[in-house]
């Protein structure tokens, strides 16, 4: 998944600020931030007109952006300009948009900045460069599945976990042992810093992909990454998901649903119902 906010930057250096005009916005937002990750882009924050991206200065060229293919895509119109921000507090411009997020009133993902508030489960990550802090839809959605499971006793993997947030709310929630799994190695060592950071010690957070699932067995599996990479690997969820456990996906659009379903049901995964937000979805699978 993307990044969706701004992370602490390093403050010795200076960036260049990428002023991105998006329409329409979605999904042209998401699959520009991604292409941009690709390229050195370290940071993002999502506008009402579209995307402001930084880069550091010393990793800018005049060419940076030729790789960017959707700027060529005829589907969407994408304009945009550029600027040298000088060095500045950027720990403060990030704590600026950073606001705490409270789901269903009974869990707050915020910052460790943030006032503690009063509510069942309080949540506090550094998010840095990874995704999932509850600003973006599908977390929240996620979070909403979580708070509405029972988790008692329940072996768990967070797959794509980036911050650790949803393996950190199940743990939170009476989970007996957890994986959480990134390909990313800054999400492995940002999702380590929280799992520590919560007093959840019994998640275990590791580097990798679906390799690492060999010989595995859940009760649940959590999966927010993103279309393609779901229909790669649900085979591999539903060979270490065991019978009559359950698999929340999201990443994907209301519209990708029966194509979602279609690769589940190949596999013994029934849909049985779904949350939509933005027409963002968060689906449920169970293991037949």
């Amino acid at each position: 998944m993307p990044f969706y906010i701004i992370p602490k930057m390093e403050k010795e250096n200076n960036y260049i600020e990428y002023t991105f005009r998006v329409a329409p916005l979605q999904p042209a937002s998401d699959i520009l931030i991604a292409e941009l990750g690709e390229v050195l882009f370290e940071s993002f924050l999502e506008t009402e007109e579209g995307v402001l991206a930084y880069i550091k200065k010393e990793d800018w060229s005049d060419t940076i952006l030729n790789n960017v293919t959707i700027l060529d895509n005829d589907i969407f119109k994408i304009e945009y300009d550029f600027k040298e921000i000088e060095q500045e507090n950027w720990n403060a411009t990030w704590e600026q948009n950073f606001n705490a997020i409270q789901v269903d009133e009974k869990c707050v993902v915020r910052a460790p900045f943030h006032e503690k508030p009063e509510v069942e489960y309080d949540i506090v990550i550094e998010p840095k460069m990874s995704f999932g802090t509850g600003h973006h839809e599908t977390t929240h959605m996620m979070l909403q599945h979580i708070l509405d499971t029972d988790f008692k006793g329940k072996s768990v993997l967070d797959m794509g976990s980036g911050t650790g947030v949803l393996a950190i709310l199940a743990a939170k929630k009476g989970a007996s042992t957890i994986d959480a799994i990134d390909i990313d190695n800054w999400c492995y060592l940002n999702a380590l810093e929280n799992v520590e950071r919560n007093d959840c010690s019994h998640i275990n957070v590791y580097e990798g992909d679906v390799n690492l699932l060999k010989n595995k067995s859940y009760d649940i599996i959590i999966a927010n990454i993103n279309r393609n990479i779901l229909l790669e690997d649900i085979s591999e969820y539903s060979k270490c998901l065991k019978v009559n456990g359950t698999l929340f996906l999201s990443g994907f659009y209301a519209e990708d649903i029966p194509t979602i379903s279609a690769k589940c049901k190949e596999h013994h995964l029934e849909f049985t119902s779904n949350l939509s937000r933005n027409n963002w979805v968060a689906a449920v699978y169970r293991k037949c």
